[in-house]
Formats: C-alpha cells, structure tokens, sequence
C-alpha cells in the first residue's frame, strides 16, 4: 500500500538539533534552527537559539498579526519591551503580543554565558512587522500550510508611492 506518508514523530531533542551559525555586523549573532515543521506543525512556529554574550538573535521589531512567546532555558539577558528593558533568566517566560511600537521587543545576551531559549510564534499567512530602530517595515505572505514567504518586501514609508501610481489610464 503507497501513497501514505511515514507517521512523524511528534518529539524533537534539543541537543540533536542541528543549529545553523551566522553573523550580522557586530551586534547581532546566533547559532538557532526553527523545528516545528519536523514535529508536524504547519501553523505554530518553534525555534532553539543559542545567542553569545553581548550579542542579540534579532533586531527590535514588532508583529501587527503575530504572537510570540520566548522561554529562557539557560543563560541571562535582557528583554527590551516597549520602552522598558527587564532582566531575564532560566524559567522565565516572556510574551510578545501583537500590536505597534509598544510591544516591540528582543532579547539581548547580558550574561557571560550562551542565551539559550526556545522561541514559539503563531504564524499567520500575511504579516507586518515593524522595526522601531531603523524605521523599516517587513511585509510577507505565505501559503497555508508552507513555512516560506511566498512574498517578502522590506521598505520605508518614505518610499512609498500613491495607489494609482503607475496604473495604466491614469
């Protein structure tokens, strides 16, 4: 009998992970791996990170549709939320609730040792995000069901255009 797909195991093993290194200019660098696809779920996003002291797993943002949740399993840090920046360590969870600038978050390795934590996010077929920081915003869609953006652009308002820009009888 074919056509049906081996059953997937619903467990994943942190320390089997294969973790994926890289680096961004001085501040930003993490060894991290997103896995929820290997455990079968198609509209919940997991991911380990191991970010080293000083350094940030990702720049300042904020989900217009998205939810995250982040829980730190070793190492310490700090979650800059909002306005306000809280010390974090193993056994805290930190929540990232949808919205503007005021639930803008990341996490910043203060502590001597790796920041390690698992990371679990909805994932919604179209997103907005912005980025407080540098004033960018990030705008992508996928397929249900597909972990890739099937579109991605990252702008400034400063760049955009009218409606009716370039349409044809205008």
């Amino acid at each position: 009998m074919g056509g049906t797909p081996e059953a997937q195991k619903p467990i994943v093993n942190l320390k089997k992970l294969e973790l994926e290194h890289w680096q961004q200019g001085s501040f930003f660098e993490s060894s991290d791996v997103s896995f929820g696809a290997l455990l079968g779920l198609m509209d919940l996003g997991v991911g380990y990170g191991e970010v080293p002291p000083g350094k940030s797993g990702c720049p300042f943002h904020n989900h217009h549709v998205e939810e995250e949740l982040f829980v730190i399993l070793e190492g310490e840090g700090t979650y800059r939320f909002g306005n306000e920046r809280y010390k974090v360590g193993p056994g805290d969870v930190l929540g990232a609730p949808a919205g503007g600038p005021a639930t803008a978050h990341h996490l910043i390795n203060t502590g001597t040792t790796p920041l390690k934590y698992l990371s679990i996010s909805t994932m919604a077929a179209t997103e907005i995000c912005e980025y407080p920081d540098s004033g960018k915003f990030l705008a992508k869609t996928r397929r249900p069901g597909s972990p890739k953006a099937s579109f991605r652009f990252i702008g400034r308002p400063a760049s955009a255009t009218d409606y009716w820009d370039g349409e044809p009888g205008t």
